[in-house]
């Protein structure tokens, strides 16, 4: 079954974290998961939890920083296979049109 999870890495400072950032999703790479980065976060998608788990302990760790925060949100459906874009498509299909709007 495939697990979803929404991870945000990030040091604690007052510049840009966007380098540091980077090197968290990086390190994801080194892992049999698949991930898409937003403003907010990254979905990760793997095929079981162990996997989920040590690419996101890669992710933090791979942050420097005297501090760093670290958020997961996991979303383990044991009986069913669901993708990150299968969950997105049920919520348009509700909707009658794409869920995204732009200002």
């Amino acid at each position: 079954m495939t697990v979803i999870a929404l991870l945000s890495v990030a040091p604690v400072i007052e510049d840009s974290m966007s380098g540091e950032v980077a090197k968290a999703v990086a390190a994801l790479d080194d892992f049999d998961v698949s991930y898409e980065t937003n403003p907010m976060g990254t979905i990760i998608e793997a095929d079981d939890i162990d996997e989920l788990l040590a690419a996101v302990g890669a992710a933090h760790k791979a942050v420097d920083g005297d501090r760093v925060s670290t958020f997961l949100k996991i979303d383990d459906k044991r009986t069913v296979s669901q993708s990150a874009s299968d969950k997105v498509a049920a919520v348009e299909e509700h909707l009658g049109r794409p869920a995204k709007r732009e200002r």
